[in-house]
């Protein structure tokens, strides 16, 4: 069943997104502040917008993809944003990654405005969203998580309902801690294998099946041992998720010193300007140690 979909913010993911969604035949409206991106998904059947408000006009459904809780509030209860254009009862999907705190706020504001919000954080990043293959874990009532599948069944195979609003997001930070430790310990794996002279690109289908094993480890390891940094997500953007991650551990009284020390090596990352780099580029971290001991 098509669907007619708003989407705000038609980045690398939100453009993945939207052109998944345009594959599988649903009606796609677009509002974005670089108009580059509007264009590319209007070259696959969009139809470009010149604000959120007008873009939520009209659909059942508007998807929201953009980098904080400040952009998010701004493009849903801003001046134009889509609050403005959307009709009661019309359900806001969230699928951003911001703190849990800002989206059970987000929450209210929309409740008080006679709209839904469901937060769904994603995990798999835009080659996922191009199969329809994303995992989703969703915040929000229940009621409004199930109608929100309607439309999220287009891109993604796996998704959960976790609990009420900000659950989503609080789960989605915790695919971050398991993530970003991964990233950390494949790379420095694959460092290892390469400095002891082992056929590091043998390793994924040595260890496949066995403890050891992961989706982490079966992308990324041959990534890392030939250093392909092709652009999928960015490590800023780690940077941001673990920043919470540590914010809401100090909220709750969890002790996750390993967690601290990744999102250090992340900041390292970024101050030394590799934030706009893939996640695969945390390699250069484990080089730049190896040439730190052998200077």
């Amino acid at each position: 069943m098509s669907e007619k979909i708003a989407l705000i913010g038609a980045g690398a993911m939100g453009g993945a997104i939207g052109q998944r969604f345009l594959e599988t035949g649903n009606g796609l409206r677009v509002f974005d502040l670089n108009e580059d991106a509007m264009a590319a998904l209007v070259e696959k059947g969009g139809v470009a917008t010149g604000s959120a408000a007008e873009a939520a006009t009209g659909v059942d459904f508007v998807i929201v993809s953009l980098n904080s809780s400040r952009i998010v509030e701004l493009a849903a209860f801003g001046e134009n944003g889509i609050s403005a254009g959307a009709s009661e009862g019309t359900v806001i999907i969230d699928m951003s990654s911001i703190e849990p705190d800002a989206t059970r706020r987000l929450s209210k504001m929309a409740f008080e405005r006679g709209l839904a919000w469901v937060d769904s954080p994603l995990s798999g990043g835009a080659p996922k969203a191009l199969t329809g293959e994303l995992t989703l874990m969703a915040g929000g009532d229940a009621q409004d998580v199930e109608r929100a599948h309607r439309a999220l069944q287009h891109v993604a195979s796996n998704y959960t309902h976790m609990g009420p609003s900000g659950a989503g997001q609080t789960t989605k930070l915790i695919n971050q801690v398991l993530c970003g430790l991964g990233f950390l310990a494949v790379a420095e794996a694959t460092q290892l294998a390469l400095d002891a002279g082992v056929d590091a690109e043998k390793i994924p289908q040595a260890l496949k099946g066995g403890r050891a094993d992961s989706a982490l480890l079966q992308e990324y390891l041959p990534r890392f041992a030939t250093k392909d940094y092709r652009r999928t997500g960015r490590i800023d953007n780690m940077v941001k998720d673990l920043n919470a991650v540590n914010d809401l551990a100090r909220q709750t009284g969890t002790s996750m010193p390993m967690t601290a020390l990744c999102a250090e090596i992340h900041r390292m990352l970024t101050a030394a300007g590799l934030g706009g780099e893939d996640q695969a580029a945390v390699m250069e971290f484990f080089k730049g140690a190896k040439e730190e001991i052998s200077a």
